[in-house]
């Protein structure tokens, strides 16, 4: 696999990361296949959100793959009424990355980003690595101090 700006970006920050390479099958680009492919927990695995709030502007929410993120919560997480999940048709010009490979790391422009508070039960978690068929395998706390990141309650 090719390295991806999350990879590289990693890297020169000195964060170790194993990359977990998995089959893409266009047909199921859900997180709990992805999981099923690198044989983690689908607990320990995070998909990247990214949605717009009426006041905030653009967020990013990493959650586990197994869950759905509750709008309500991530609103009055940061504050507020309301918030949208982007298009997918917008994600690749917003964020440089494409449904099914968008990473919380190395996004065009860096976002507010908060990861579930279930994260904190890992030592290490999944996230993309910013291209389907690759999640960063890496310490939670390492990648949350990078991202600058803060954890909340963000699904029902």
């Amino acid at each position: 696999m090719i390295k991806t700006n999350a990879m590289r970006l990693l890297t020169q920050a000195g964060i170790d990361y194993e990359l977990l390479e998995y089959e893409v099958d266009e047909n199921h680009l859900a997180g709990i296949h992805v999981a099923e492919q690198t044989g983690l927990a689908a607990e320990q695995v995070f998909k990247t959100l990214v949605a717009h709030g009426d006041k905030r502007g653009y967020l990013v929410f990493c959650i586990p793959v197994t869950e759905e993120l509750d709008l309500k919560k991530a609103a009055q997480v940061v504050g507020d009424k309301k918030i949208e999940m982007v298009h997918v048709k917008d994600l690749l010009s917003l964020t440089g990355y494409i449904r099914g490979g968008c990473s919380p790391v190395g996004m065009k422009k860096k976002f507010p980003t908060y990861f579930d508070e279930t994260a904190e039960i890992f030592e290490r978690i999944a996230v993309s690595a910013g291209v389907r068929g690759g999640q960063l395998f890496l310490d939670r706390e390492k990648l949350v101090a990078y991202l600058k990141a803060e954890y909340a309650q963000l699904t029902a």
